[in-house]
């Protein structure tokens, strides 16, 4: 761990730095400031305040942390949502937008930035936020009591200086020049409350259930542990009136209920005691989401294109677990997954393939790769020339007496009749699929403590550009709590991951990203599966979106936070009609809604 370093200037003004190359101890004088609030707002100035907005998830979290242990789960999203970041990105124009800091510029050497932070932010309990709240962030994420490897690199070898110039102003340093536009996604930084957290080797223990400051419109109201979570919205927040915030993140109240099974929480739904709920999964879009509710109008659905960066979803092959550690086999399950069939039967057609891991990422996209198609021929060559030639009684192929049998964990019963077909077709190639479903809080402790042989499941996409080390250094496999859960150690892709996060210009960027991308897809311990261009959802005639329905980057519409979320409301008094009419049984208006603003041409 690098220490905390104080350097004092004549005229007497501190300057708290955690500097690797030393940024400047004065500010620059020749900074151009910047700033955007200048492009469209993407909200409904007619936006109503009000109400309690249901939903679920179907893993209770297993803490409140954002980082260190189990810290990683769905429900982190809300957490992370709800803290804002020092510059955000415009959901439509992708420019830069002001978040926690009013004014940015970049520095002569091309990977420092400077930050005028917005004197109108605080956190939740009222405390202003200042510069020393970003000076104790970077000791925080560098601190082994922290528990999270994965932070401990990212600030110490990306993010590799910060100094506080006054209470307002602060530099931070990059490892190396970027694109401005990456710079700014790369190196915009979150703070931490001083004033709230005692760092010590208790700190994971006592802040599993502490509920921080933040820095965003809502704050945990109340736990019921196994039940519920609750969000409160902040009466006077901060940011109420700035340009991009106006007119989000309306209801009072966001209860987040656990309902573990989908089938189960779409009956609340369908009851009218969750407000809205997802239908992008086939079987439910096709076959649920129909009868009374639907052609009366009580409830409406949505069909929305996107532009996003599509999720790294798919099946990751843990290299640790025999026989998963040879590249033959690896190959063979990837030619044995008869992924069309999939598309074409339960999933009704409505999936693309999934061709590489990064996929939506524009220039940095390597569109050239296809992912290993289903081949029972080229699998079978494979397992022989892994040595698993014989069949057993059952067909499975064998090896010195063991069965060719993997296990494969996931965590959505929906997805279960995916794998059934995957399975039945996989067992033509000689391979036994053993199909692990768990808890959500269960398969994702096993993946992270690296207990897994196959995880079936998928990471959000996201930023600017893609991210390898996290995924396939060698720094982050046989250890827990990392995001390698393949175990890819790989010297050569090793160096190129570490060419690729030193590279200052986007066209050398965007060429490294594109070999990474090959060379991932060489080790193949990841198989890519499933892509979908848009979202789909069901709302109560209640739930109110904006004319526009969505923005360019809006992966779920009804997201109450988020950079492009927050933007539906409670409509009280259409609530009362629709509940009015579902008990005389009146029919009103069907609802149903195709937005192709945003559909990418294939």
């Amino acid at each position: 761990m690098r220490k905390l370093v104080l350097f004092f200037l004549i005229n007497a003004i501190a300057v708290f730095s955690l500097s690797v190359h030393a940024l400047p101890d004065n500010l620059p004088v020749d900074l151009v400031w910047q700033t955007n609030v200048s492009d469209p707002i993407f909200a409904d100035p007619t936006a109503q305040r009000g109400g309690r907005f249901r939903t679920f998830v179907t893993t209770f979290p297993l803490t409140l942390r954002l980082v260190g242990p189990d810290s990683n789960g769905s429900f982190a999203g809300y957490m992370r949502a709800n803290n804002l970041s020092l510059v955000g990105i415009h959901p439509n124009t992708l420019k830069p937008i002001p978040e926690l800091a009013s004014h940015w510029a970049l520095g002569s050497d091309g990977h420092s930035i400077y930050f005028r932070l917005d004197p109108d932010a605080r956190w939740s309990d009222g405390t202003p936020v200042t510069a020393d709240d970003y000076v104790f962030g970077l000791e925080f994420m560098r601190s082994k009591y922290i528990l999270a490897p994965w932070y401990n690199n990212y600030f110490s070898e990306i993010i590799t200086g910060l100094v506080k110039y006054d209470d307002y102003t602060i530099g931070i340093e990059g490892a190396t020049p970027k694109p401005e536009d990456e710079m700014l996604f790369e190196y915009s930084v979150s703070p931490v409350p001083r004033h709230f957290h005692t760092l010590d080797e208790n700190w994971v223990r006592e802040s599993n259930w502490r509920v921080a400051p933040n820095t965003g419109p809502y704050l945990i109201s109340e736990i019921r542990k196994g039940k519920y979570v609750e969000f409160t919205r902040k009466k006077d927040w901060w940011a109420n009136n700035k340009h991009y915030f106006k007119h989000r993140y309306n209801p009072d109240h966001i209860r987040v209920k656990l309902i573990r099974d989908l089938n189960i929480a779409y009956q609340y739904f369908r009851k009218g005691q969750l407000d809205t709920f997802p239908l992008l999964m086939p079987r439910f879009w096709h076959k649920k989401a129909q009868g009374d509710i639907y052609e009366n109008g009580y409830v409406g659905k949505i069909k929305f294109y996107n532009d996003v960066p599509q999720p790294i979803s798919g099946l990751f092959l843990n290299e640790d677990a025999t026989p998963l550690d040879d590249i033959n086999v690896r190959y063979a399950i990837a030619h044995a997954l008869n992924v069309d069939k999939v598309i074409n039967t339960v999933l009704h057609g409505d999936y693309e393939r999934l061709q590489t891991a990064h996929d939506g990422y524009g220039d940095y996209s390597n569109t050239i790769i296809r992912a290993r198609s289903f081949d029972l021929k080229t699998a079978a060559n494979y397992l022989d020339k892994a040595g698993w030639s014989e069949r057993g009684s059952d067909g499975i192929r064998v090896k010195d007496g063991q069965s060719l049998s993997i296990r494969i964990t996931y965590y959505n019963s929906g997805h279960s009749d995916r794998l059934v077909i995957l399975a039945q077709e996989a067992r033509k190639a000689g391979i036994d699929f053993q199909l692990q479903l768990l808890d959500a809080s269960a398969a994702f402790k096993q993946i992270m403590e690296n207990k897994h042989q196959a995880a079936w499941m998928g990471w959000s996409g996201g930023g600017l550009s893609p991210r390898y080390w996290e995924f396939y250094h060698s720094d982050n496999a046989h250890k827990p709590q990392t995001n390698n859960v393949t175990n890819t150690d790989n010297k050569a892709l090793d160096a190129k991951i570490m060419a690729y996060r030193t590279a200052t210009e986007k066209t050398t960027r965007v060429q490294l990203a594109h070999e990474l991308e090959q060379m991932v897809h060489d080790q193949g311990s990841f198989i890519p599966t499933f892509k979908v261009p848009y979202t789909r959802e069901a709302f109560w005639r209640w739930i109110k979106l904006p004319p526009n329905h969505g923005t360019r980057t809006s992966d779920v519409l009804f997201d109450p936070l988020g950079g492009s979320g927050g933007l539906f409301w409670i409509d009280a008094d259409e609530q009362q009609v629709t509940l009015d009419a579902k008990a005389d049984d009146q029919a009103l208006p069907k609802v149903m809604i195709i937005d192709k603003t945003w559909m990418v041409s294939p």
